[in-house]
């Protein structure tokens, strides 16, 4: 099953992201095999860095939550909030996702 997740960055993100960047992004290489789409989210201008949305293709929350606490930006505190949503598969163009 596919669920989103949704995360609010906390205060702290902007001065604590160099330094778990780089564990975070070999964090999610590892997870290729479940992860279907991640990036963070912005303001409209895309100036401001406001969270993070990822996809996973796990078979129940317990595995997606599993999921999100592993993850080094979870384990620093790095986010506020967390909302873990099941989704279904609706449409899926590759081509709109290319270039953005």
């Amino acid at each position: 099953m596919l669920w989103a997740i949704s995360r609010v960055a906390a205060p702290k993100f902007a001065e604590m992201r160099e330094e778990i960047l780089q564990p975070h992004v070999d964090y999610l290489k590892s997870q290729k095999d479940i992860l279907v789409l991640s990036g963070g989210t912005t303001s409209d201008d895309g100036k401001k860095f406001i969270g993070s949305l990822l996809i996973v293709n796990v078979g129940s929350r317990a595995e997606a939550q599993a999921f999100v606490d592993a993850d080094p930006f979870m384990k620093a505190g790095m986010f506020k909030n967390v909302t873990i949503t099941g989704m279904r598969k609706g449409q899926w163009n590759r081509a709109a996702v290319d270039g953005a």
